[in-house]
């Protein structure tokens, strides 16, 4: 796992898919892939691929429980990047409650979310 650098973090969560990934697991202690598919209402392969990219920059953390993979925010996040990750989720909370609790996943929300 690569050290978490400014520049890591934000090139991270300047993709709106990710974005959206991080705050919603902020949101939640534990998603698996198939709640972040119908939650972002995008296809598993495009879901799987930003949750490896955030895995593998030490953002994410795994753990397999039978044939499903949870996702959960890293423990061992710095706190300078834990602190930006909350300062996004508070500015979207409204919103981010929204998309957790499926009352909202269009486009058009989602554009607004990251805009």
């Amino acid at each position: 796992m690569p050290h978490l650098t400014p520049l890591l973090l934000f090139k991270n969560l300047s993709d709106e898919t990710r974005l959206l990934i991080v705050l919603l697991l902020r949101e939640a202690p534990e998603l698996c892939v198939c709640e972040l598919c119908s939650m972002l209402n995008l296809p598993q392969p495009k879901i799987s691929r930003h949750l490896a990219m955030l895995r593998e920059s030490g953002i994410l953390l795994d753990r397999r429980a039978g044939k499903w993979i949870h996702y959960r925010l890293s423990h061992n996040l710095p706190m300078w990047a834990g602190n930006i990750i909350e300062q996004a989720y508070l500015s979207e909370e409204p919103r981010i409650k929204m998309i957790h609790s499926g009352q909202s996943t269009d486009a058009t929300t989602m554009q607004h979310l990251c805009s």
